[in-house]
């Protein structure tokens, strides 16, 4: 929706309302599960004092699945970006506050699961190198494919 106009962004609209459904359904599904599949998560999400200091991710997910929708519905274009992005955020967020500090769930906690210190650091000088590179790779492609598509344009 924000690259497109016209026709190819009110099908792109159509689209994104069923898939932003989908993801809807798959969010509450998994919100729904998880805490029914495990006593521990069940106690870290609804027990006092964790429900109100917890509580504000399930209501900002609410509320920006709220929005996302409104924005898929009205003329915003980055709207549904953001609000994309902000749920997939919030989604990671629960999942991490649920199995923290398990990486994989009842068998390894995440000092378990990291690598030696040798390994980050050799890791740490790869990346040092290359998120510039990937960043400045990216900045670029965003700005030579600026602007929208329109149906016009192009091959026929």
């Amino acid at each position: 929706m924000l690259k497109t106009e016209g026709d190819i962004q009110e099908r792109a609209r159509r689209h994104g309302r069923i898939c932003l459904a989908g993801v809807l359904v798959g969010i509450l599904a998994v919100s729904i599960w998880t805490p029914l599949m495990s006593d521990e998560v069940s106690s870290r999400w609804f027990s006092w004092p964790n429900i109100l200091i917890l509580s504000p991710v399930p209501i900002a997910t609410a509320l920006v699945a709220v929005g996302t929708w409104r924005a898929v519905n009205r003329v915003s274009q980055a709207g549904t970006f953001i609000g994309a992005a902000g749920l997939f955020a919030l989604s990671y967020a629960g999942i991490t506050i649920s199995i923290w500090p398990m990486v994989v769930p009842h068998h390894f906690t995440f000092d378990q699961a990291a690598s030696s210190p040798s390994t980050q650091a050799f890791l740490l000088v790869g990346t040092l190198f290359l998120l510039p590179i990937i960043l400045v790779y990216s900045s670029w492609s965003y700005w030579v494919f600026r602007g929208k598509v329109r149906a016009d344009a192009g091959y026929h």
